[in-house]
């Protein structure tokens, strides 16, 4: 079926898609870009009555609004400026076959009455045209929006929804399903491999952990392309999670600074609340730290009960012992990481999860430090 993943989710799609592609029933697929709406498409007309035709795939987003109706629908010559000759649309290519609609939340409101005549008519009429042609065609729709949301705010008619609506298969992102990974990632190795004839020792258990903690904002399509590339500049060595790490993209929500924003004041006054926020959060941020270095150095491991004593001459080392005691924050950063790796016996998830941060953080810290296992 092509649709890989072990993930309950991914479980449910198989079962959905073999439930409904014996019949005609219009499917509307949901999903963030990237998880694979098309692949899901291509899979419920391969199993279908219609699968010795070739299915036909129109990009509704990608098509500028002036030509789409010709583009579905087809146009009779002299229909407008340059239509020099009549020419089927793709409705008519796709009779007796499939059409996948992808993107249809960017389809213009009057080119929606249209394709809702044909899912209910089951007819058409080519631009320019006088007279309906009768089509049999079954129609699997996509979107990455929330086609509900949509219809209510009035950009996706109601009548049309409800008529794709009538099985709906929903992809969850990449981030949601981890436990998919080391199979996505095995198979996108084995294809590209072997179609560009290279060996490759594969990724070894870090690294594939390394890949499930990462949010793949892209989600498979930004995965492949991350397998592919590390497999082709490595020379197909064995990944290990130091090599992976410099190859993952960067968030780009994290590292992109924000777009300006009109504020309606002097540039002098918006210096000055802009440095009062920024000091605002370090000091959060200092204190924060100083209560974290308080609780692993300087907090007492147990109180004993007080009892009056003779007062006794305290030695100078000991009244100057707080002021000997503080290190850089650095080097106390470097031991209270070297001290949850060995505590976890260098197990990279275990240390990062007793930390409080993320693997790849961790990571780049054991870089950074130079930190290596005793072996």
């Amino acid at each position: 079926m092509g649709i890989i993943g072990v993930s309950p989710a991914i479980q449910q799609v198989r079962e959905t898609i073999r439930q409904v592609a014996p019949t005609s029933i219009p499917v509307l697929i949901e999903g963030e870009s990237g998880t694979g709406k098309e692949l899901v498409a291509k899979a419920i007309h391969e199993h279908s009555p219609r699968r010795n035709k070739k299915m036909f795939t129109v990009n509704c987003g990608a098509i500028p609004e002036g030509i789409l109706e010709s583009e579905l629908f087809g146009h009779q010559r002299g229909a407008f400026t340059g239509a020099v000759e009549s020419r089927k649309g793709y409705f008519e290519l796709a009779d007796g076959s499939t059409l996948f609609l992808d993107e249809i939340g960017d389809m213009p409101l009057h080119t929606q009455v249209k394709v809702l005549r044909v899912l209910e008519q089951k007819e058409f009429m080519r631009v320019g045209g006088s007279t309906y042609q009768r089509v049999d065609v079954r129609i699997l729709a996509a979107t990455n929006k929330n086609l509900a949301k949509e219809v209510r705010e009035g950009r996706f008619r109601r009548d049309l929804y409800y008529r794709l609506n009538a099985v709906k298969i929903f992809i969850p992102p990449l981030r949601e399903r981890p436990e998919d990974i080391p199979l996505l990632v095995e198979e996108f190795q084995r294809e590209f491999c072997k179609e560009n004839q290279i060996d490759c020792e594969g990724f070894d258990e870090e690294a594939i952990a390394l890949l499930q903690q990462q949010p793949w904002p892209g989600n498979v399509r930004e995965l492949r392309n991350v397998v592919q590339s590390v497999i082709v500049l490595e020379r197909g060595k064995r990944i290990t999670a130091d090599v992976l790490l410099k190859y993952l993209p960067v968030s780009v929500e994290d590292n992109v600074p924000p777009l300006p924003v009109p504020t309606h004041k002097s540039v002098d006054q918006a210096e000055r609340e802009l440095i009062y926020r920024v000091l605002l959060e370090l000091k959060s941020d200092m204190n924060q730290i100083k209560q974290l270095l308080f609780s692993q150095f300087l907090q007492p491991k147990s109180l004993q009960s007080w009892r009056p004593a003779a007062a006794t001459p305290v030695p100078a080392e000991v009244v100057n012992a707080d002021v000997e005691e503080i290190r850089p924050l650095e080097e106390m950063e470097r031991e209270m990481i070297l001290k949850a790796l060995q505590r976890t016996n260098w197990s990279k998830r275990k240390a990062a999860k007793l930390l409080g941060i993320s693997e790849r953080t961790l990571y780049r810290k054991i870089n950074e430090y130079k930190l290596q296992e005793n072996l």
